[in-house]
């Protein structure tokens, strides 16, 4: 079969994908979440001080987890160490307000001022920790393993004797059919993606006046951290034609690929004595073999410069100022596993017999 009918294939593949999203009524739930998401971002309210124009390095006003340090700081030189991060936070503001330094303060109101609370950053900051909540628990947590359990039962529907012998009777490539669906599912959430970030960064832009364009950089973020785990749930599917195992096998993975990510900068970060020669080793293949979500999320915080706002992992950071994180090569193998994971399963489709 020549390449344009193998790409015609694919583009039919991905527009019948697309038909199957709107007959299952997946289209309709997901957009509807984004709405939910939307309409709480236009309920939103922040007022509090601005940081002057080009501070870029979060200085000029002290914010909460600045205050929290400098209250650390003063505590240990004064032979106090143990203070709670309440009372550190007051001594750091005392101590900012002695020095002459702006201590930001305001209040976030949510669902129209329904529940107002007090916030001891600036307006900025406030409303990137907001994008940052959205993106890492909606949409990077509960939203793609959302999809991966919503998307499970394409493959394995389109897989099913009755379903696969008619499309196979016609001369497509078996690769092509299989490369055609998984690219229309991810075009499918890739879609939804920007729907849910333009959303989002539109209506918290309106209310607060903040408009930040590294937000934009977790739609590719997204796309390629679902991508990554469909190729193993198209794996599973053409493995075992159950829905049920593509799901829940894929939730597993994901799962074991977060533990060993995050194990494997803790102990870099922390060496462990015991930890020699074999088991060190292991620990690296396995972590340069497998996909990095924890990896994709520290990208995304630090895109976001969330350190103003919010704790960096300890063990991320450590990493980061010895050199030892590279989330480029990260970002690079995640995907090279994907294209070798989906490449297999259509090698078991080729050899599957119906």
């Amino acid at each position: 079969m020549s390449l344009p009918a193998a790409i015609r294939t694919v583009r039919w593949m991905v527009r019948d994908t697309f038909r199957q999203a709107v007959s299952t009524k997946l289209a309709w739930v997901m957009l509807a979440t984004t709405a939910v998401c939307t309409a709480f971002c236009l309920s939103v309210g922040v007022t509090g001080d601005d940081r002057p124009a080009g501070d870029r390095d979060f200085r000029g006003i002290v914010t909460a987890p600045e205050a929290i340090r400098l209250g650390y700081e003063a505590a240990a030189a004064a032979g106090r160490p143990d203070i709670t991060p309440v009372e550190a936070e007051k001594l750091g503001r005392e101590r900012a307000a002695a020095d002459g330094l702006p201590v930001a303060g305001g209040h976030l109101s949510l669902g129209f001022g329904a529940v107002v609370v007090p916030i001891g950053r600036t307006r900025d900051d406030s409303v990137r920790q907001l994008l940052l909540i959205l993106v890492g628990l909606v949409g990077d947590t509960m939203g793609v393993l959302l999809a991966l359990l919503w998307t499970a039962g394409f493959l394995p529907t389109f897989l099913e004797p009755h379903s696969a012998t008619v499309l196979l009777a016609k001369p497509a490539p078996r690769w092509a059919l299989l490369v055609g669906k998984y690219a229309g599912v991810c075009l499918f959430v890739g879609l939804n993606a920007v729907v849910f970030i333009g959303g989002t960064w539109t209506a918290l832009g309106l209310k607060t006046g903040v408009w930040y364009a590294s937000y934009w950089l977790a739609v590719p973020l997204l796309v390629l951290n679902f991508g990554i785990f469909y190729a193993v749930s198209a794996f599973l599917a053409v493995w075992t034609r159950s829905t049920v195992a593509a799901a829940f096998g894929t939730l597993l993975f994901w799962v074991l690929c977060w533990a060993m990510n995050y194990t494997h900068h803790h102990l870099l970060a922390y060496p462990v004595l015991e930890l020699q020669g074999s088991s060190n080793l292991a620990m690296e293949v396995s972590y340069w073999f497998l996909p990095k979500p924890f990896d994709l999320g520290a990208v995304f915080y630090d895109a976001m410069r969330a350190e103003g706002f919010t704790a960096k992992p300890e063990e991320l950071r450590i990493l980061q100022e010895s050199g030892r994180f590279h989330p480029e090569l990260s970002l690079l193998a995640s995907g090279a596993f994907a294209a070798g994971t989906l490449a297999a399963a259509a090698v078991e489709f080729e050899l599957t017999d119906y």
